[in-house]
């Protein structure tokens, strides 16, 4: 469930990232501030520039999460929630800027988190391996016991 919470939040801030991004882009190369139906047109684009971060390469055994941090959920929320993706257009430069700098930070947080988890699981099979390799468990005391 932990690891579902947290592979669930990383998949949650890319997307806004990229819209964001794709926003900041596109008034640098000077052409003004979009509207919300200039954000939906271009979505197919600004989902496409970036690629996407390397995981650890695990599937988690279900996408639905049913144990998310509520703080981590709560910042997610802070950050992209409430239609403020919506709000893009009406954003400042300075204001999508510090936006674009706050996904990748949370972004950063929940990878380590996971990386973290994933450290401590990477750990535990290796013990259980150790242990069954040195005959100190055994799949027999298991079912006998």
């Amino acid at each position: 469930a932990a690891e579902t919470g947290l592979s669930y939040l990383r998949r949650m801030v890319p997307v806004p990232l990229d819209i964001v991004s794709h926003e900041l882009s596109r008034r640098a190369e000077g052409n003004g501030s979009s509207d919300l139906a200039d954000i939906v047109a271009d979505l197919p684009d600004s989902l496409g520039e970036q690629p996407r971060p390397g995981g650890v390469g695990r599937l988690p055994q279900t996408l639905e999460p049913t144990d998310v941090d509520p703080v981590l959920q709560a910042r997610l929320d802070d950050l992209v929630g409430n239609g403020r993706l919506g709000q893009v257009p009406d954003l400042s430069d300075d204001d999508l800027v510090a936006l674009a700098a706050e996904l990748r930070t949370f972004e950063a947080v929940v990878s380590e988190r996971r990386r973290s988890f994933f450290g401590a699981v990477d750990a535990l099979q290796a013990e259980l391996a150790r242990r069954y390799r040195d005959g100190e468990a055994s799949v027999e005391s298991l079912l006998n016991g």
